[in-house]
């Protein structure tokens, strides 16, 4: 039985200043769910975003958030990205 494709756009794509208008677009065109890389400049050299994103992305769509927390002691964070809407984090074991 052949599996359904599903597309997980990575916001770090997007352009920020139209980024509620871009994950409408990308849902209407078939997006199964987003991808966010939340990057703290520690465990990974680069800084991205928090979970003021990921809440006004929960706004504008009611697809699957799959937040990766590529950040030192996720475990600190955990509940404020699930409270601000995402539907999956993944982490980083090594970072715990």
């Amino acid at each position: 039985m052949t599996q359904p494709i599903k597309i997980a756009p990575s916001v770090l794509a997007a352009d920020f200043t139209q980024l509620g208008e871009q994950v409408r677009s990308a849902a209407q065109y078939g997006a199964s769910q987003f991808h966010i890389d939340i990057m703290d400049g520690v465990f990974v050299p680069n800084i991205s975003m928090g979970p003021l994103v990921v809440k006004a992305i929960r706004q504008v769509t009611n697809l699957p958030l799959d937040v990766h927390l590529m950040i030192i002691e996720p475990d600190r964070h955990l509940k404020a990205f699930a409270d601000a809407g995402a539907s999956a984090l993944t982490v980083h074991i090594e970072a715990c």
